[in-house]
């Protein structure tokens, strides 16, 4: 009997580690998708433009990602203010606590494998009227009952429930895991982006100003030749409507450039007025010459909202495993021992000792259908979260054939963009000198200006987003998380 006892709890020990109620989960499998947008769309090579962040750029396919990107550009300012934002950000914090959270939630979860254990201990003294045992007279009948005992209580997860809850509870953690990764990348490419619209600001600013200066050298011009009579007092209003209208785009121009500045003092953890990040400027910025490009098969791993997704598909898995196994039967042991005696140095003596052992099998019959339907609604969560995995790979995609795209445009937006500045400031020089001459009227002069004026702001925005569009393109592939020193850290810290 004891063999077959024996053989009976072996082979439910060995059912209840290998079935559990549920779909189990499979890892979605990567697109079969060769390249990022159709044959011959995108150039391995950019073009190349004149001056500053005019240099042409090559792509290269399969090179991996530096885990600390943002060092290409090259700039001692823009890596102090990452490292100032990934050591202060309370997003960034709020984040790194809830990977914790989860952590502790899973070790919780896990407990529900293991036997209950408790201990209890007990006195009573009481007093009851003889009487009330049928003895005669008017006294009592004083007794003492001292008593210690260990409960012990285990579900037998006969239908997988228990592993389950712990599966789903792991997914969990794995999507906490990726989305503080998603927000470490968030962050980065976000400053590097603020800091790059900070330094575009700075240009334009300046450039605005190098026009308005030159639109008053072009004033006094004018009033010299007014006063030589060979020009009217509508050639110096009209030139000084040219250069007021200049001076009145600078006060937009530096309210948006504080707000950029708010915006980066959010990014480090400060408050506006205790922001000191210095004056960024495009000059300081230089631009990679050399982009990797992750293979298709790849950027589902290392896109970490993708995997985030993932973690989320499996832990909906789980909980259809969940719902199922609740409409099975459920099995509790629970047993004590312990013992009862009227002194307290007798309780753990054997003629003392009590015990008990109980077997409960519980069946569902009737709950209104609670339990069907939350089975299906979980079968609905899982549907769900499957389409919202396809849709994030589907983003991933168009993020970076957008950025692949952008980065082409933008080299030819560029040389474009010199041109049209180099030929609009000689345009006007030439403009200019003969209108000194005479042979040339204050119309063509402003027309020049205006022409000038456009051209350069033109310009620098086109250097701008070089630098902005190479930054969205190492984002879109996943930002090099997997390289960066500080991951081993953060999956410690639970």
């Amino acid at each position: 009997m004891p063999r077959a006892t024996h053989f009976l709890f072996g082979t439910l020990c060995a059912s209840l580690a290998s079935c559990a109620a549920g779909p189990d989960f499979h890892a979605p499998a990567a697109p079969k998708t060769a390249a990022y947008a159709p044959a011959g769309a995108v150039a391995e090579t950019t073009a190349a433009a004149p001056g500053p962040a005019g240099a042409a750029q090559h792509l290269v396919n399969g090179a991996d990602i530096p885990g600390e990107w943002w060092t290409l550009f090259q700039s001692p300012s823009l890596n102090d203010l990452i490292t100032r934002a990934l050591a202060h950000n309370p997003t960034l914090e709020a984040a790194q606590a809830a990977l914790v959270q989860a952590n502790e939630t899973v070790a919780a979860q896990r407990a529900a494998l293991l036997p209950t254990v408790t201990g209890a201990f007990g006195a009573q003294r009481q007093r009851v009227p003889a009487a009330a045992f049928g003895q005669p007279g008017g006294g009592a009948i004083l007794y003492t009952l001292n008593n210690a005992t260990v409960n012990v209580s285990y579900t037998l997860d006969t239908a997988g429930g228990l592993r389950r809850a712990v599966e789903a509870a792991n997914a969990q953690l794995d999507a906490q895991r990726y989305a503080l990764e998603a927000s470490y990348l968030s962050l980065t490419a976000n400053v590097v982006t603020a800091a790059v619209a900070e330094a575009s600001l700075r240009a334009q600013i300046a450039a605005t100003q190098d026009i308005a200066a030159a639109q008053s050298k072009q004033l006094d011009i004018t009033r010299a030749r007014q006063g030589a009579g060979g020009a009217s007092r509508a050639d110096v209003l009209q030139q000084q409507a040219t250069l007021q209208a200049t001076l009145a785009t600078l006060p937009a121009l530096r309210s948006q450039l504080a707000q950029t500045r708010n915006q980066l003092a959010a990014y480090v953890g400060e408050l506006p007025a205790d922001y000191d990040g210095g004056a960024l400027s495009l000059e300081g910025l230089q631009l990679p010459q050399t982009l990797p490009v992750s293979l298709p098969s790849r950027l589902v791993e290392q896109r970490p909202d993708v995997q985030q997704s993932a973690a989320l598909l499996h832990a909906a898995t789980a909980q259809v495993g969940i719902a199922t196994a609740n409409l099975l039967p459920q099995i509790t042991l629970s047993g004590n021992y312990g013992g009862e005696a009227p002194r307290l140095a007798d309780v753990l003596s054997p003629s003392s000792v009590v015990w008990g052992l109980v077997g409960s099998l519980t069946q569902p019959i009737f709950e209104g259908g609670k339990l069907v339907h939350q089975r299906r609604a979980a079968q609905a969560a899982l549907k769900e979260a499957a389409a919202n995995y396809q849709a994030t790979v589907i983003t991933a995609f168009q993020n970076v054939s957008d950025a692949l795209y952008a980065l082409g445009g933008d080299a030819e937006a560029l040389a474009a963009a010199a041109a049209a500045e180099q030929a609009a400031a000689d345009s006007l020089a030439l403009v200019q000198a003969q209108y000194r001459s005479g042979a040339a009227s204050l119309l063509a002069v402003l027309t020049a200006e205006q022409a000038q004026q456009s051209a350069s702001l033109t310009l620098v925005k086109a250097r701008a987003q070089r630098f902005a569009d190479t930054a969205a393109l190492f984002q879109a592939l996943g930002g090099g998380w997997w390289n960066r020193r500080d991951v081993a850290q953060i999956r410690a810290t639970p």
